[in-house]
């Protein structure tokens, strides 16, 4: 059972109208999207069963990850595979690819995050600064840094989320998020994004936020 209030964010979020270089894969015009929506709304549902205290807050669905799955950090194989470490995702829950996932690698990035969150015991809720996927203007299978008013966008979602969820400390997945967290006015650790041999560095900075009392 999705929780009302979960449903309302997810319907919100494929309302924004994006600009153009910018997709919005939650919205109501196109079909597959709905899939998106509803894969969105199981993880977080999953996630509140489990009462995270941390936000990580990364830059933006990359068109290999979310923006084929609806969930953050994710790929196809993560979606399709038995239940991770954590017991999140796995076959019998609802999860489902649509159709234009076919021929699209997974993203290797979401699978070191899981690998270390795995290692390290520790499940925050995961979001994205902005969250939508910013690709080069008619290249849609690339991935764009987002602009500062692109993530500005985001703001309001990931404050959403740290009410609904109750999350005591947000903390953001490198320097995109970092700058955009400072300006919506709020000071926060800032660790390794663990994208482009960055692995050992987010693992580091994740052990010294948990070694801090953080999500504890």
């Amino acid at each position: 059972m999705i929780a009302p209030s979960i449903e309302n964010f997810v319907d919100q979020l494929a309302a924004v109208e994006t600009g153009p270089g910018c997709a919005n894969f939650f919205d109501h015009t196109q079909p597959a999207n709905a899939q998106r929506r509803r894969n969105l709304a199981l993880y977080l549902q999953e996630m509140r069963d489990r009462s995270p205290k941390v936000l990580l807050v990364g830059e933006a669905p990359g068109f290999r990850g979310m923006r084929i799955t609806g969930v953050p950090f994710t790929n196809r194989t993560i979606l399709e595979g038995p239940a991770n470490a954590f017991g999140l995702f796995g076959p019998g829950k609802g999860y489902v690819l649509p159709p234009d996932a076919a021929g699209i690698a997974a993203e290797p990035t979401a699978t070191v995050m899981w690998e270390v969150l795995a290692e390290l015991e520790f499940l925050p809720l995961l979001w994205s600064a902005c969250p939508w996927h910013t690709h080069v203007p008619g290249r849609p299978l690339s991935n764009r840094t987002p602009t500062a008013s692109e993530a500005a966008l985001g703001t309001p979602f990931w404050q959403a989320l740290k009410q609904e969820f109750a999350i005591e400390a947000v903390v953001a997945v490198g320097n995109v998020a970092h700058r955009s967290l400072q300006h919506s006015g709020l000071d926060v650790p800032k660790i390794r994004h663990p994208a482009h041999g960055g692995r050992a560095g987010f693992k580091r900075g994740l052990e010294e936020l948990i070694a801090s009392g953080a999500g504890r």
